[in-house]
């Protein structure tokens, strides 16, 4: 059980709610406590466990290893509890541990602290399965994807540009390589593979890594996302405008903006002045 209250306060809580029967052993959780309120009511709330609920969030997590991180920063379980409650969860409904992160939508929910994190995890994939109604399945099926698949173009999507109105070109890119069998080549799943986040410039060195997460080497995608993707992302996705570019780069003014290229020679045209000004800034 937690509590904030001043050392007076606290007193009385504690010897009232021992009162009601309080046992420090078996009792836990999260419980608001505003100005104004008496002891009296402030044990009654904990002797009857009426948690006040906590706010979880994870937006912008990479890997599992950080989502369960993440969460247990925010409830009384371990990143340990929760990554056995995922697979103890989620291969029930078809997803592989490259896949548990397409079991996710980053959004805040409310639970309480106490929650296990078999709970945690199923309320979490509920929310997922409803966000994936028949509209969205029907879209994905359209491209040829299961929403998995979404899911990993949008967590390349995501690391490639956090622009959100450059989202769906960059999605319909994807997918138009996919589409004529060019492998993908999205520097993000080499800096996945390469497990080194600050990579601020890709090089021969990190394209010949092996990994089935190089889509340098490897054709079509990896095996799953590269984090975890946000529900607008995926929906950029879905909905990406039509276009036949097969190429991008990032522009040259920093911007964090992309030139697109539907051939090689424009691309080329395109890196040469982008890594002129990689060179110029002294980026390696």
């Amino acid at each position: 059980m937690k509590h904030s209250l001043g050392s007076s306060m606290g007193t009385r809580v504690y010897i009232i709610w021992k009162l009601f029967g309080g046992n420090a052993d078996v009792s836990q959780g999260a419980y608001k406590v505003s100005g104004g309120q008496s002891a009296l009511n402030i044990s009654k709330r904990i002797a009857r466990g009426r948690q006040t609920p906590v706010d979880v969030r994870f937006n912008g997590t990479r890997t599992m290893k950080q989502l369960s991180e993440r969460i247990a920063s925010q409830l009384q379980c371990t990143p340990d509890e929760f990554q056995r409650a995922c697979d103890e969860v989620l291969p029930d409904s078809g997803f592989s541990r490259p896949n548990f992160p397409a079991a996710f939508i980053p959004d805040s929910y409310e639970f309480y602290w106490s929650a296990s994190p078999a709970n945690v995890v199923r309320r979490l994939l509920d929310y997922r399965n409803r966000f994936w109604n028949k509209e969205r399945r029907t879209k994905a099926a359209s491209l040829g994807l299961t929403p998995s698949q979404v899911a990993t173009i949008a967590s390349i999507v995501e690391e490639e540009t956090a622009k959100a109105d450059e989202k769906p070109k960059v999605a319909r890119l994807y997918l138009n390589r996919l589409k004529k069998g060019i492998k993908l080549q999205a520097d993000p799943t080499v800096k996945f593979a390469s497990g080194d986040f600050t990579l601020r410039r890709i090089t021969g060195k990190h394209l010949a890594i092996e990994s089935p997460y190089n889509t340098y080497k490897v054709n079509g995608l990896p095996p799953g996302p590269i984090k975890i993707p946000a529900a607008a992302t995926i929906d950029a996705v879905l909905n990406a405008p039509k276009h036949d570019y097969i190429y991008m780069c990032a522009k040259e003014d920093f911007s964090g903006y992309h030139n697109f290229a539907s051939d090689y020679a424009t691309h080329m045209a395109n890196a040469r002045r982008y890594q002129a000004e990689l060179n110029r800034r002294g980026i390696h």
